[in-house]
């Protein structure tokens, strides 16, 4: 796409915003299903198409740390540490709304959901549009996270008039989710680690299934595709298939290492975190949409570099004892 073509889209992406409408907004985490966040129909919008449950919070994207006064009450000089860190970026603070803030994108809490996306197109837009926008995932309440824009447009199709293309997201899993509402808190692991956010502010972080508060993503069924999917370890795939006797059904495979089983499509993803997570959304929905019986996903080591990953299969798929 030309400069002058890219320019005009952001317009005409502007223009929508700012009317009320929805667009699909890349990021480099998942592609966004994007509202004005101070547009509380607009915000509406989101939940009714998405299909969200209205007790599920939405994080607001804004263009720098500058604005982010304009949402959140900052009492701490911890988040000026971790927006210097690592905004733009993957990264969102969860911290005591501002009083104007509309109960729509916080789930009726008093904490609201912030971060700083780095993709440049989200840049783009958020600079020239002026505001806050709410972006939750493109993707119809608990399936599959979009990385690309056809993913988004086989979502919603003409539902949204707008799906920007940024190409395919650089991380493809939702962001890191830091609260410090009750001190560090992790609510969902992303590319930011546990490990690199205790780095920057100099103690602990806590993390653990028991939450303090509601945040995006973290029922115990999401990012799921509609075909069952079962999460096996590779050394065990053979056996359980047969021993479920499955063995004669159209079966997809995800794996990243050797793996010797006949199968109906294999997905052969990167052996390394970050490649596999950039690669993992796209491979799930071409085999959700093959028309499969079931997919079966290679389990991956259940190490601190595997947490955002194993963190999301487990809410996408079901272990098989």
């Amino acid at each position: 796409m030309s400069q002058v073509d890219r320019s005009h889209q952001i317009d005409h992406a502007v223009a929508l915003l700012r009317a009320g409408e929805l667009i699909g907004l890349p990021t480099e985490t998942v592609y966004g299903l994007a509202a004005d966040a101070n547009n509380a129909l607009a915000v509406k919008q989101i939940f009714l198409l998405k299909g969200r449950p209205a007790d599920h919070p939405v994080i607001v994207h804004i263009a720098d740390s500058d604005s982010l006064s304009d949402w959140a009450q900052i009492d701490t000089d911890q988040v000026w540490r971790l927006a210097e860190a690592f905004w733009p970026g993957p990264m969102t603070l969860v911290l005591p709304k501002q009083p104007e803030v509309d109960a729509g994108i916080t789930a009726g809490q008093q904490t609201v959901a912030v971060r700083v996306p780095s993709h440049p197109v989200a840049q783009q837009v958020l600079h020239q549009f002026g505001g806050g926008v709410a972006a939750p995932s493109a993707n119809r309440f608990g399936r599959i996270s979009p990385t690309r824009a056809e993913h988004v447009r086989d979502e919603f199709g003409e539902s949204i008039k707008l799906v920007l293309d940024g190409g395919g997201c650089e991380i493809g899993l939702e962001s890191t989710i830091l609260s410090l509402i009750e001190g560090p808190e992790l609510l969902r692991p992303g590319s930011i680690s546990k490990q690199q956010l205790e780095t920057v502010l100099e103690e602990p972080v806590s993390f653990s299934n028991r939450l303090s508060q509601r945040a995006p993503g973290l029922l115990d069924r999401h990012y799921a595709p509609r075909t069952p999917a079962w999460l096996i370890a590779a050394d065990d795939i053979a056996a359980q298939l047969v021993a479920s006797d499955v063995t004669q059904k159209r079966v997809g495979l995800v794996q990243f290492s050797e793996i010797d089983f006949e199968c109906t499509m294999v997905e052969r993803l990167a052996c390394a975190p970050a490649g596999y997570s950039q690669q993992l959304y796209a491979a799930l929905r071409r085999l959700d949409s093959a028309g499969l019986d079931l997919i079966i996903v290679e389990r991956p080591p259940v190490t601190p570099a595997w947490l955002a990953v194993n963190d999301r299969l487990s809410r996408a798929t079901r272990p098989v004892v």
